[in-house]
């Protein structure tokens, strides 16, 4: 019986979704490796990956090695990735620029999706074997950083010339930053230095006034 067009192209996305191609079907079937749990599978990523990103994600793996050490990658299914990356955001340091523990979510998502990634590259698993791809990552809120307005910045540097220690020398820093939109490390290198910079926040419409201003000279 020969099949229709419709019933192949049928055929074809699912194995696409199982990623599998056609021609695998026409191989020779081959035994796959043991799939390894995550106790034995961790260590061997994190010597793999640059020691950047060992510290990036040495935290969250060491979290799903806490959890599921003793099972193989490929019996947690998405719910379960999902679960762990809800307590990963509901256990995560309040800081002062913490966005409700989403960051915590998303790098623990990004961590399990590369030791999943590494594993398929391994052979272990198949890319539609692979659940940490059908987890997404939390959506990302507005940065709240936005320029000064014209107002702000003449209050800012109204209370620096007017508060503090040495105000001739804070309005000089800020009119530095404001031509050149340099940063601090940049500020410090100049003139063989290094300056504390003056500090100007907001808390509720309120402004504090600048922190005394020092500079110690490198000999």
């Amino acid at each position: 019986m020969t099949a229709s067009p419709m019933e192949l192209d049928a055929a074809r996305l699912l194995l696409s979704k199982m990623g599998i191609a056609p021609a695998d079907l026409l191989a020779e079937t081959e035994l796959r490796p043991v799939v390894p749990t995550f106790s034995e599978y961790i260590p061997q990523v994190s010597r793999a990956v640059s020691p950047a990103t060992a510290r990036s994600y040495g935290s969250y793996w060491r979290r799903v090695e806490e959890a599921w050490g003793g099972r193989r990658l490929d019996e947690p299914t998405p719910s379960e990735i999902k679960q762990l990356a809800e307590e990963s955001r509901a256990n995560a340091l309040v800081r002062r620029n913490s966005r409700g523990g989403r960051n915590a979510a998303e790098n623990f998502i990004a961590a399990i999706r590369c030791l999943y990634r590494h594993a398929v590259n391994d052979r272990l698993l198949t890319e539609g074997q692979n659940p940490a791809l059908k987890v997404a990552k939390p959506r990302r809120l507005p940065s709240p950083r936005r320029a000064l307005a014209d107002h702000e910045l003449v209050d800012i540097n109204t209370t620096a010339a007017t508060t503090g220690d040495d105000p001739h020398l804070d309005t000089l820093l800020l009119r530095l930053h404001t031509e050149t939109a340099c940063r601090r490390g940049e500020r410090s290198a100049c003139g063989g230095e290094t300056w504390r910079r003056p500090s100007v926040s907001f808390t509720s419409g309120r402004k504090t006034a600048p922190a005394a201003s020092n500079r110690s000279h490198r000999p």
